[in-house]
């Protein structure tokens, strides 16, 4: 069963983006290759992980 995760955007390095999950509880950051993202993200960005895909969350 695939789990929808969420995310926001602590920080951009490069072609890496730092990911801390938002919905558990977790100190962790996940670094994320940018190809992977949508193009538009910035620092800040919540981000929406489903079906092995990231999406922008819209609020």
């Amino acid at each position: 069963m695939l789990e929808t995760m969420y995310y926001i955007v602590e920080s951009i390095e490069s072609d890496y983006a730092n990911l801390r999950r938002t919905d558990a509880p977790s100190n962790d950051l996940k670094l994320v290759a940018r190809a992977l993202l949508p193009p538009e993200i910035a620092e800040g960005t919540k981000l929406k992980y489903e079906m092995m895909q990231y999406s922008i969350l819209q609020e």
